[in-house]
């Protein structure tokens, strides 16, 4: 579980990678969460959306990891994957609210407490800037600790 999450914009994969030490902070706007797996989110997130399995996402190699050097101990980068940011930037608010409770009934599936209202801030708040990705050269990113 990470403690400290956040999402941000970055250009290239190269651009991102240059906060994977100390995270977004003053080099990307960013939206901070925390307390859940976010690698284990955006899988689930894309599964939702896409329809594509958990399983078919993780051989996939979803979402893709940027920078690791601390390989799992530390703080680590990932890129969400092209089709989760096109998913994520073309939802309307209906279908936002729709995948968080499933994402949240999944988490409850395997124990986990999840607000219905907390995951749905989040998912907005990543459609928000998803959304002002289109038709730009960026990716989105999301740093952990």
């Amino acid at each position: 579980m990470s403690i400290i999450i956040k999402f941000f914009v970055a250009r290239s994969h190269e651009a991102a990678a240059a906060v994977v030490d100390g995270g977004p902070d003053g080099a990307f706007e960013s939206l901070s969460y925390g307390n859940f797996d976010a690698e284990e989110a955006l899988i689930e997130w894309e599964s939702i959306f896409t329809g594509r399995s958990f399983d078919e996402l993780i051989a996939a190699d979803e979402p893709e990891v940027v920078a690791d050097p601390g390989d799992g101990e530390g703080p680590m980068l990932l890129a969400a994957s092209k089709a989760l940011q096109d998913a994520l930037a073309a939802a309307g608010q209906s279908r936002l609210v729709e995948v968080s409770q499933l994402w949240v009934q999944e988490r409850a599936a395997d124990g986990e407490v999840f607000d219905q209202e907390i995951a749905t801030q989040i998912l907005s708040d990543l459609a928000r800037l998803a959304h002002g990705l289109r038709g730009r050269d960026h990716r989105l990113y999301c740093w952990t600790a």
